[in-house]
């Protein structure tokens, strides 16, 4: 069972002695903070003991379920890429360019293993307080609620995507070389820019030779450079497909492609099928 998201971000506050669902998936992000109670929670069949003060993040396409041992009391804050790349108040303008698509590769890249996400301990204390205010603004609905709760779920997607950033490393390439991870960000930093993720604009730019960076970032990814650009890129689109309603125009100008047929030939040598087939195709089965 798939659900699927119809707002930029959601809040949903629920007290449950068992849980309503099977195992499922999601096609949005998910943070889940416990507020009281205790159980079990599972995420791609790996198990995690919960209590009060456990955040989760659940990745789009991850499953999950929860065994429910006492009474719980749930914070669900959903939203998803979109929400990311198009919320002008996430972030200021002088660091959208660089901040948002580091945000949105961050989150991606966060492990699929169950567990807390909040590592930093002062961080942990920050999130309580601002979950029971977006409880506040959500239940008494109050002037300017909206615009509280949005800039509340904004602050709590940074401290997130910080406590992810902190471990990013291992998930990433299974060692502690941080020039590897300083070009992945680079690249993903500049996915929107295609002049920019040339081979000899990222050679250039962290001083290695051509040769040696396409040897050094395949032993550090196990893909080639060129891959893992291609990768992201048609993830990006595939996102927009799925969970957006833009037009293939604009999908195409966002991502700096030529235009709407450049985009599709691109899409269509790796996906198989065009824009309109894939997005038809798959809201089909995400909407069942």
């Amino acid at each position: 069972m798939k659900e699927n998201l119809h707002e930029p971000f959601e809040i949903i506050y629920k007290e449950l002695d068992e849980c309503p669902k099977p195992t499922h998936q999601h096609n949005f992000f998910e943070l889940i903070y416990i507020l009281e109670g205790t159980g079990v929670q599972e995420i791609n069949q790996h198990t995690f003991r919960y209590n009060a003060g456990h955040m989760f993040l659940l990745t789009p396409e991850d499953t999950h379920s929860f065994d429910i041992e006492t009474t719980t009391r749930f914070v669900f804050i959903r939203f998803n890429d979109v929400y990311i790349k198009r919320n002008t108040s996430l972030v200021s303008a002088s660091q959208r360019e660089d901040l948002l698509p580091r945000l949105e590769f961050i989150l991606q890249n966060a492990s699929h293993q169950p567990g807390c996400i909040l590592k930093n301990q002062t961080d942990k204390r920050i999130v309580k307080p601002l979950v029971e205010a977006i409880i506040r603004e959500y239940v008494n609905r109050d002037m300017y609620n909206q615009e509280l709760i949005r800039q509340y779920v904004n602050t709590m997607i940074i401290l997130v995507a910080r406590n992810i950033a902190m471990y990013l490393p291992e998930k990433i390439t299974e060692c502690s070389e941080d020039k590897a991870i300083d070009i992945l960000q680079y690249i993903q930093a500049n996915i929107y820019y295609p002049e920019k993720i040339k081979a000899a604009r990222i050679s250039n730019h962290f001083g290695i030779s051509e040769s040696y960076l396409g040897r050094y970032f395949k032993k550090h990814t196990n893909e080639t450079m060129q891959e893992y650009i291609v990768n992201s890129r048609l993830k990006l689109v595939e996102t927009r497909l799925l969970h957006s309603d833009m037009r293939m125009n604009e999908i195409a100008s966002e991502l700096s492609f030529t235009d709407e047929s450049h985009l599709n030939r691109f899409f269509k040598k790796s996906k198989g099928m065009s824009l309109g087939e894939y997005r038809r195709k798959h809201r089909a089965v995400t909407s069942v």
